[in-house]
C-alpha cells in the first residue's frame, strides 16, 4: 500500500512535535488531520514541502509547516521534504532555478566558476536575485502542483491494481472451486453408473 511505503521514509511525529523551529505553532500541531496518511493528505504533503524545498529562504521547515496546517496536509511529510535541498544540492538546484528565471527575464546569465558553491552563489545575490528569485518561485509551483497531481494519480493507480488482484484471486477461487465440485460430480455419477452395470447381468439371467 503507499501508505506502508510513506510511512517508511516519514520522521517521527514526536520529533516533528518536539522540534524548536516548529514550537512556535503551539496546538496546531495537535490537530489529527496532520498526521493522518491518505491519498490527500499525502498529495497535498508533497505539494507544499517540494514547493518549500525550492523557496530560497532560511527556516524552510517553518514555510512547509506554515502551509501544510491550513491545509491539512501530512505534516511530517511535508517538513522532512524540505532536506532535498541541503548543502550538497543547494548549489546545482538553485543555479538552475537562477538560469530559468534568467531566461524568463531574457538576460544574460551569470558564467559559472570552476567550482559551484553556495558562497559563490550568495556573494552573487546582489546582482542575480531577480531571475533568481522569479526561477525559484515558478518551479517551486511546478513542482509542487506536479507533485500533487502526480501523488494522487499515483496512489489512485495503486489502489486500482490492488483492487484487480484481489478480484483475480477471487476469480481464481472460485473457478478452482467449480472445478472441484465438477471432479466430484462426475466422480459421483461414474460409481452410480458402475453399480447400475453390476445390477444388469442378474436382470438378463432372471428374465431370459
Amino acid at each position: 500500500m503507499p501508505r506502508r511505503l510513506f510511512k517508511r521514509f516519514m520522521p517521527d511525529p514526536p520529533s516533528i512535535r518536539e522540534h524548536k523551529s516548529l514550537r512556535f505553532f503551539g496546538t496546531l500541531l495537535h490537530d489529527p488531520n496532520l498526521w493522518h496518511l491518505n491519498r490527500h493528505s499525502v498529495a497535498r504533503a508533497m505539494g507544499v514541502g517540494l514547493f518549500a524545498a525550492l523557496i530560497p529562504i532560511p527556516m524552510q521547515m517553518l514555510l512547509a509547516a506554515a502551509l501544510a496546517i491550513p491545509v491539512r496536509g501530512n505534516l511530517p511529510i511535508a517538513v522532512s521534504l524540505v532536506w532535498l535541498t541541503n548543502p550538497l544540492t543547494m548549489p546545482p538546484v538553485f543555479f538552475v532555478t537562477y538560469m530559468t528565471g534568467a531566461w524568463l527575464m531574457q538576460i544574460p546569465p551569470r558564467s559559472l566558476p570552476e567550482e559551484l558553491t553556495f558562497e559563490w552563489i550568495t556573494d552573487q545575490l546582489g546582482t542575480m536575485w531577480q531571475p533568481f528569485l522569479l526561477g525559484s518561485i515558478l518551479c517551486a509551483v511546478v513542482l509542487g502542483v506536479a507533485a500533487y497531481f502526480t501523488t494522487l494519480l499515483y496512489w489512485r493507480w495503486w489502489i486500482g491494481r490492488q483492487w484487480r488482484r484481489r478480484k483475480q484471486r477471487l476469480s481464481g477461487a472460485h473457478a478452482a472451486a467449480t472445478d472441484q465440485q465438477a471432479n466430484a460430480q462426475q466422480i459421483k455419477h461414474g460409481g452410480s453408473h458402475q453399480h447400475e452395470g453390476d445390477r444388469r447381468p442378474d436382470t438378463d439371467v432372471r428374465h431370459p
